[in-house]
């Protein structure tokens, strides 16, 4: 980090325990972007009390080249757990910024189309015959939108594949060609 972690504390005494950990979970942050050029921890002691404990909030300002990352008011009677899960929030923050700037955008899997093949009613499973001549497995589970009763051997099906331990597998399987026609 370029700069210090900034720890503030309102409505509470300063705490080294406390910062002693705000500054580990900050400088975790460092193993997922090791250009991160700053970072302001906020922690209240919230005045309100709506319920029996008096919340604590945390508040994280993060800053790293191009963006500025903000997690607010996290809260819980457990200042810890507070902390942590600000944390845990601002890493997910960061890790997605890494991955854009990898240009690993989230893949969506591409659904793949065929017809039932066999089928075990007693069994509640099937097979799926791309026109590929690729078999995928498929359980009553992984049926979408229509009970597995519905199913027929000859139906023309799309899903989304998956390989998995016993080989290819076929997941959200639903009726239907959509939208192939």
């Amino acid at each position: 980090m370029k700069l210090p972690v900034h720890i503030q504390f309102h409505g509470m005494e300063p705490s080294d325990a406390l910062e002693t950990s705000a500054r580990e979970h900050a400088h975790k942050l460092e193993s997922f972007a090791s250009d991160l050029m700053a970072c302001r921890v906020a922690i209240d002691l919230e005045q309100k009390h709506k319920h029996q404990g008096r919340p604590y909030s945390v508040r994280i300002d993060l800053t790293m080249p191009g963006h500025e990352l903000v997690v607010n008011r996290v809260q819980d009677e457990d200042v810890y757990v507070a902390l942590r899960d600000a944390f845990d929030s601002m890493k997910r923050q960061v890790e997605e910024v890494v991955r854009k700037r990898r240009g690993q955008e989230k893949q969506h899997a591409v659904p793949l189309h065929g017809e039932v093949v066999r089928l075990d009613e007693a069994g509640g499973f099937g097979f799926i015959r791309t026109p590929g001549g690729e078999e995928y497995y498929f359980s009553r589970d992984n049926v979408a939108g229509t009970p597995f009763e519905h199913v027929q051997e000859g139906s023309a099906v799309q899903f989304i594949p998956e390989a998995g331990d016993e080989g290819l597998q076929a997941k959200r399987v639903s009726l239907g060609k959509h939208g192939m026609g």
